[in-house]
């Protein structure tokens, strides 16, 4: 008899929580946000300029957004770290960060496809089309392009 009347809001909440991950999961998944900053940029430990200045980041590095408020970003930078950027600096330009020690960039979307060149870590490189099958299609600012491994870069 007790487990017949055993209460049901509990399982409920289960329940509901794991049809949320199901409907919303992919979504979710989806849902981090990067952009690229146009110029240097000051990241500080609040959003204000009276904030502490912790360090710069140069032109063109990618950066996840966390939250956005009023004129201020907080955002996660390649290093990790949770910091705060004016959002002037933000553009909708993609690039990625080299986060391999030496990458070789391929001409086509396969191991053993012929090397376009190589990049080292820190190196950053544009987006030129969305990951596919565990590659991203990008462009070295001199104008050579190819395909990286996603797991050897960081901005996606």
């Amino acid at each position: 008899m007790t487990s017949l009347r055993r209460p049901i809001l509990p399982r409920l909440i289960t329940m509901l929580a794991v049809l949320a991950g199901v409907v919303a999961g992919p979504a979710l998944a989806q849902a981090i946000e990067f952009r690229s900053l146009t110029e240097q940029a000051i990241l500080y430990d609040t959003p204000s300029e009276q904030g502490k200045r912790l360090f710069i980041l140069r032109s063109g590095t990618p950066v996840e957004i966390v939250i956005r408020l009023d004129k201020w970003v907080k955002v996660r930078e390649p290093g990790g770290s949770l910091n705060w950027l004016e959002g002037r600096v933000l553009s909708n330009r993609r690039t990625v960060l080299v986060a391999a020690d030496r990458a070789v960039i391929r001409r086509e979307a396969r191991d053993d496809a012929a090397p376009s060149f190589e990049a080292v870590r820190n190196v950053v490189l544009d987006l030129v089309e969305p990951p596919s099958l565990g590659w991203a299609k990008v462009r070295h600012r001199d104008g050579e392009e190819g395909y990286i491994r996603i797991n050897e870069v960081w901005g996606l």
